[in-house]
């Protein structure tokens, strides 16, 4: 590979055969020179966790002209960290994660792999995006995206980004109502109001199986959840910082 192009990471949650990274490749591709580094099982709902208990194996599965792709066991925080530390020849100038099949809006971004390679990327400074489709399914429609992400990602590649910022990007549904545009805006304050389902394996032995609701008391018209239900593709800023800082001041033991 040359230095000539702009050099992409990618990587996602929902496994190297998700059809959001495929998709994600094929969109990403026309703009410089790709390295794929994904995990060979669904991590989704790993945030930010890190392999530290088992080896972590990497196999270069397609390597083409300004392409490479491997494959690991790892998180998606493990996949950024191999590619940053042994897989490149130098810092990609943009990691691009997704496109996870689901939100990643509000508290979403808490629990989200997707993000989580987001984020790892910013703390060495380099820029990082993450797409989401608010449709779960394996067999997603990405018919309707192509437009909002090249011209995104083309944005962060020509302007830059401060060097502890990511962008967590959400894109809705396909629906007959085209995409009325791009909206940038703050994280709702939403939750998962999480319930547990008691149940019994074939042996007698209890077991429990996560339910919830997602509840939205955050009625603002500046939020991601609001420009979701309006049908505009939401974009909020976001970074590892998790001071308070309205109550560092506030906060006195003296």
């Amino acid at each position: 590979m040359t230095n000539k192009k702009p050099l992409l990471l990618i990587t996602n949650d929902d496994g190297i055969n998700a059809p959001g990274l495929r998709k994600l490749i094929s969109l990403m591709r026309p703009l410089g020179e790709v390295v794929v580094v994904a995990s060979e099982k669904i991590m989704s709902g790993m945030a930010h966790a890190v392999t530290i208990q088992d080896p972590l194996r990497v196999k270069l599965v397609t390597e083409e002209a300004d392409y490479k792709e491997y494959m690991t066991n790892g998180t998606p925080s493990d996949n950024v960290k191999l590619a940053k530390y042994q897989l490149l020849e130098r810092l990609p100038d943009l990691v691009v994660s997704g496109i996870n099949h689901g939100s990643n809006a509000s508290i979403n971004i808490i629990y989200s792999g997707t993000m989580a390679a987001v984020l790892e990327a910013t703390i060495d400074g380099i820029p990082g995006i993450g797409f989401s489709l608010l449709d779960y399914s394996h067999d997603a429609d990405f018919s309707h995206v192509d437009k909002y992400i090249v011209q995104i990602v083309r944005k962060v590649l020509d302007e830059g980004m401060p060097d502890d910022i990511g962008l967590n990007v959400n894109i809705p549904k396909v629906s007959d109502t085209p995409l009325k545009g791009i909206k940038v805006c703050r994280q709702a304050k939403a939750r998962w109001v999480e319930d547990f389902d008691t149940r019994k394996d074939p042996y007698g032995r209890e077991y429990f199986w996560m339910t919830g609701n997602f509840v939205n008391g955050d009625p603002a018209l500046d939020t991601d959840q609001k420009a979701l239900e309006e049908n505009y593709v939401s974009v909020v800023p976001v970074h590892v910082d998790f001071t308070a800082h309205k109550y560092v001041e506030k906060l006195n033991f003296n």
